[in-house]
């Protein structure tokens, strides 16, 4: 039995990721775990027989001086040897510490350690399939695991110990269908989990439960934590009265500080709801926006017995308002708030599409790792959101297979966005988000109908929102995927295994699959010519003018192509599906007698049928429809041709859009639009005129009391170079001088601006080269590897760290507290003028005669500058210094209009010198 299996959990810190490059060991912790109990614990520091590098000493807190009288590991090597020798290998990445402990070994003169190993890392991506991530110490938050000093051995190894019986536990937690299906697949993984999984397996079996909160769904269980809502009692009326209001809030909030930009906030939505009106509310940091919004949005609900919807941008705030916000507001009114989450589709899980996806059995590694990771959540999740999830970019492609779609048959069964549909039905607030709100244009039964007020959260961001929803992309190395994934005859794929079991029992005639073999190999022959001539085209567009790096930008009008290869195209793909369908329904003639096998091949046949069809409209709306409104470019990186190319088609303008989407809104329920950004000084209406809202709504602009923002200053530095006076290498000296400077001055914490990549790298890298912040961590958008937000993590974990992004970065970007000590602003925001949507914006407005400078590029610039003071200033504790470096502020007319979008700050004009000494006595 397990029980009486010994583990030997193993944390290495060391001087690098190399042994064969000379990285040695400077910590060695190893906790020996017996019936799940911690039975012994050994922990040494290793001399590594060289210098610590600093940033191991900044990551670990072990200096030389913590390994000067340490004995090298060949001292230890024999006992270690023998430690874990009778054990189960288990650390936080074995692939790790268990080949960095080998080749210590094998140096010392000793076998090689034979063994079985178990990973926690691939584990806990398993059984915690929701955590945003896996590293050690974010994880141990989550589980709540002591670990005082991350990156210590000791430390480590006594919480991967913890983290491992808490996966244990959750193991002993799931259903027993799930814990079969589990083990059935666990043989793939790369660690021995499988024994655990069998052993949980048994236990299971041996102690048969009736109590499991599960439905059973054929192959696999699920959860029955969902949320039923309940009818709940009368609330109070409306608070008229401040004195009313503050009475309300007291109440239940310690402490509770009037703020009466909140209350007006109140009181202007409370009105809009009541009359059917549209408003607009401005609303900085600081103010309580969310509560602001939401008591009256739920009073009203409750008292008219209406429903109310609450439209946000993104998921993450989404997410943020129903786990952070509501239950604040539940307090306040001392009851439950009905509220259901609404997103598109393509969101939710198709329950029916998974089971046929497990039943079939070839899966590659990342598939039966989702798998793994599905059958969990699928116990756990009350919604059946598949953002949910964290999973690797190969699992995200299986996911993408078991997306709702619009045209599948009814669900059989219980199904989440069904349940989904039914509780907004019932509630008193809808939460969706802009895109969702958007595509009900085109829905054949519009859902939100019965809706008496809108509120739009993030208002500004609905704009973009709005072109995405209207862009199209066509990706090359995408179409090449799904060419791949249906494939030929002779390939490996899924033509191949359509059409053996077709022929096996003659369901389709095999000159039908021929011809369909012929059509998709014609199909591809001249798909790939045909993008290879306008990726030669590019090349000579280009050929002999001066362009800076690897990528290449150009419209399509550009490029003069005649239309026919693409209608060509666009007649073979039409062609191949016509086949297609006509093979498929010869297949499924005889429904009755495929076995599970064929009802696979079937459903994947079916399922990439739809993606084709999906890609003929992507391409007939890129090349062969009329443009007026659009702007249509090519993306390559000439590093690798045709690979990264890119087609993106985008409105120019999307005000129409908003209009055609909210014409009805406007017509019968009231309509709040709210942001942190809604104004332009010198332009109010430039926003709100791109939402399609009348002049004549005022803005009611609502500002947090200066005391929120008593720990900001501004400081513009005025002895910078002017850009147009000197060359860009000097330029680019002089900026990486100050923010050397300023970092240094301020310990890090620090966001650093520009509004191009390559300056931005240029910089980054003469930094790197001057060493002169070589103890600090620098953080840097398309230099650092990861996502935004990951970037955004591992600055958070760093005290000394510098982040250096572009104007994307400033969107949406929150770091709580301490996190952020300055924000240094290299170029004032205008857009690049090549970015291709703002010159064919800027074009358009050029040809009718207006101001392109006034009207688009300067209140951009402005919302942005705006934007990026505001992730300075997160509470009134925080204090924080905003630094432009761009002289333009002080020499141009427009400077002062940048000046009036920050809050009522001190703002100082000084050399460099001047404000390294404020900075200086400020931090003292």
């Amino acid at each position: 039995m397990m029980e009486s299996q010994k583990y030997a959990i193993v944390d290495l810190e060391t001087t690098g990721h190399s042994p064969a490059n000379g990285d040695r060991m400077i910590q060695i912790a190893i906790v020996i775990m017996k019936d799940w109990e911690i039975e012994r614990t050994y922990t040494k520091f290793i001399h590594p027989g060289k210098a610590i590098p600093s940033f191991i000493q900044d990551l670990t807190h072990i200096t030389d001086d913590d390994v000067k009288d340490a004995l090298p590991f060949e001292a230890h090597a024999d006992y270690i040897y023998e430690l874990i020798a009778d054990c189960i290998f288990v650390a936080h990445n074995t692939d790790f510490d268990l080949s960095f402990l080998q080749a210590e070994f094998k140096r010392a003169g000793l076998p090689k350690w034979q063994g079985k190993s178990m990973d926690t890392v691939e584990l806990a991506k398993i059984l915690y399939p929701m955590s945003l991530s896996f590293k050690l110490g974010d994880l141990a938050a989550d589980l709540n695991i002591e670990l005082k000093n991350a990156h210590r051995a000791d430390d480590d190894a006594r919480a991967t110990a913890e983290l491992f019986k808490n996966c244990w536990k959750e193991l002993l937690n799931l259903p027993q269908l799930t814990l079969e299906q589990m083990h059935k697949r666990s043989f793939r993984l790369k660690s021995n989990l499988s024994q655990l999984f069998f052993e949980a397996l048994q236990i299971k079996r041996q102690h048969v439960t009736t109590n499991e909160n599960v439905t059973y769904h054929r192959n696999f269980a699920i959860g029955d934590g969902r949320k039923n809502h309940t009818n709940n009692p009368d609330l109070a009326p409306y608070p008229q009265t401040a004195a009313d209001k503050e009475a309300l809030m007291a109440k239940s909030m310690k402490n509770f500080e009037q703020r009466p930009a909140q209350f007006a906030m109140m009181d202007a939505i409370w009105q809009a709801l009541n009359k059917k009106e549209e408003c607009v509310i401005e609303a900085s940091t600081g103010i309580g926006k969310t509560v602001g919004y939401l008591l009256p949005a739920i009073l009203y609900a409750r008292a008219h017995n209406k429903k109310i919807a609450i439209s946000t941008y993104t998921a993450h705030l989404q997410e943020q308002l129903v786990d952070d916000e509501l239950p604040k507001v539940e307090k306040i009114l001392g009851t439950k708030v009905n509220i259901a989450v609404l997103k598109g589709m393509h969101h939710y899980i198709d329950l029916s599409r998974f089971e046929q996806c497990i039943a079939y059995g070839e899966e590659s590694y990342d598939e039966t790792f989702t798998i793994l990771q599905l059958l969990v959540w699928l116990t756990k999740t009350e919604t059946g959101v598949l953002s949910e999830l964290n999973v690797s970019g190969g699992g995200q492609l299986f996911l993408d297979k078991i997306r709702k779609m619009p045209d599948e048959k009814p669900a059989r069964g219980f199904d989440f966005y069904e349940q989904a549909l039914k509780q907004s039905e019932t509630a008193d607030c809808i939460v969706t988000n802009h895109s969702m709100l958007l595509s009900d244009l085109v829905r054949q039964t519009p859902i939100f109908t019965q809706i008496d007020g809108w509120i739009i959260d993030e208002a500004h961001q609905f704009i973009q929102a709005a072109m995405q929803q209207d862009e199209t992309v066509l990706s090359y190395t995408q179409w090449k995927y799904v060419f791949g994934q249906i494939g030929t005859m002779e390939e490996s794929a899924l033509f191949q295994q359509f059409s053996q079991a077709a022929k096996k029992k003659h369901r389709v005639p095999m000159k039908n699959l021929q011809r369909l073999d012929e059509q998709f190999m014609r199909l591809q022959r001249i798909f790939d010519e045909t993008i290879h001539h306008v990726v030669q085209k590019m090349q000579q567009y280009f050929k002999g003018k001066q362009t800076v790096g690897s990528k290449r930008t150009l419209f399509l009008e550009e490029l003069q192509l005649a239309k026919e290869p693409f209608i060509r195209v666009s007649k073979l793909l039409q062609q191949w599906v016509d086949l297609a369908e006509e093979a498929g329904r010869s297949f499924e003639n005889d429904i009755e007698q495929l076995d599970k096998n064929e009802k696979f091949i079937l459903s994947e046949w079916h399922y990439w049928i739809r993606e084709i069809k999906l890609k003929i409209t992507d391409w007939e709306e890129i090349f062969l429809s009329p443009q007026e409104d659009n702007s249509v470019w090519l993306e390559i990186d000439r590093r690798s041709v045709p690979g990264s190319l890119h087609i993106f088609k985008k409105p120019i303008n999307v005000t129409p859009v908003i209009e055609k989407v909210l014409a009805p809104l406007r017509s019968q329920a009231s309509i709040v639009w709210t942001s942190g950004t809604m104004t332009v000084p010198g332009n109010e209406h430039f926003i709100t005129r791109q939402l399609g809202i009348h002049d004549n709504i005022n803005v009611l602009q609502l500002q947090a009391p200066s005391a929120y923002y008593a720990g900001a200053k501004a400081f513009i530095v005025t002895d910078m170079p002017d850009i147009q006076q000197v060359t860009q290498a000097e330029y680019i000296e002089a900026v990486a001088l100050a923010i050397t400077r300023t970092v240094r001055m301020t310990e890090g914490r620090c966001f650093v601006l520009f509004t191009a990549q390559d300056m931005l790298r240029k910089t980054v890298e003469l930094i790197q080269d001057s060493e002169l912040l070589d103890d600090y961590m620098l953080f840097a958008q398309g230099v650092t590897g990861g996502s935004r937000m990951r970037i955004l993590k591992s600055f958070q974990k760093f005290s000394n760290a510098v982040l250096f992004g572009t104007n994307s970065f400033w969107e949406g970007v929150d770091v709580p507290g301490d996190a952020l000590a300055s924000v240094i602003v290299v170029r004032l925001p205008f857009s690049s003028p090549e970015e291709p949507v703002f010159k064919a914006r800027a074009k358009h407005l050029t040809e009718q005669g207006r101001n392109s400078f006034n009207e688009l590029s300067l209140p951009e610039a402005i919302m942005r500058f705006k934007q990026g003071f505001g992730r300075l200033i997160r509470s009134s504790q925080d204090k924080g210094a905003f630094i432009v470096l761009d002289r333009r502020i002080t020499t141009k007319s427009y400077g002062k209009e940048f000046i009036k979008a920050l809050p009522p700050i001190d703002v100082k004009k000084l050399q460099l010198p001047e404000l390294l000494k404020e900075l200086s006595n400020w931090q003292k």
